[in-house]
């Protein structure tokens, strides 16, 4: 199974129940140019006319908006012209921080997606890439836990 960008947009626009202007105003906190219509192409499944791939900078945008909406602006920001390629890893990472979820939350989110992880299994997805514990997140992993989210905010929406 591949994890289209397309599908992980989707899938947290679902979870966190995020209206189209939500999404769009997330967009305009980073300073994004887009537009309703692009925006709407991405949201439409791969064989549906007018379909448009969502790229990896327009995901982590969206990622790095949805923290400065959940928690306010970096003030460590990294410079524009520093390219950091979008991983499972870092997409779990970005998700974590913007939602503010502590190890037993997402050790919950997992469950409920069905992925038993270990404490340990677990720290490993959210280590630097350079460390000797370092585990790569794979696409199931990762569409676990987006749909152990879509679960966990469903049966606590307050959170």
């Amino acid at each position: 199974m591949i994890v289209s960008t397309n599908d992980v947009l989707y899938r947290i626009k679902k979870a966190l129940s995020l209206s189209d202007e939500e999404m769009l105003k997330i967009y305009a906190l980073e300073e994004y140019p887009m537009t309703p219509e692009h925006f709407e192409a991405m949201l439409k499944r791969r064989l549906s006319k007018g379909f448009e791939l969502c790229s990896y900078e327009e995901l982590g945008v969206f990622l790095d908006g949805l923290i400065t909406l959940k928690r306010g602006p970096s003030p460590k920001k990294p410079a524009d012209d520093e390219a950091v390629e979008l991983t499972n890893n870092l997409i779990l990472k970005k998700l974590r921080i913007a939602l503010e979820l502590k190890e037993p939350e997402t050790e919950i989110i997992f469950g409920l997606g069905d992925a038993q992880l270990s404490k340990q299994e677990l720290k490993s997805l959210f280590r630097k890439e350079d460390h000797k514990n370092f585990k790569p997140c794979s696409d199931a992993l990762l569409m676990a836990f987006l749909e152990g989210l879509d679960e966990f905010y469903y049966t606590c929406p307050e959170i």
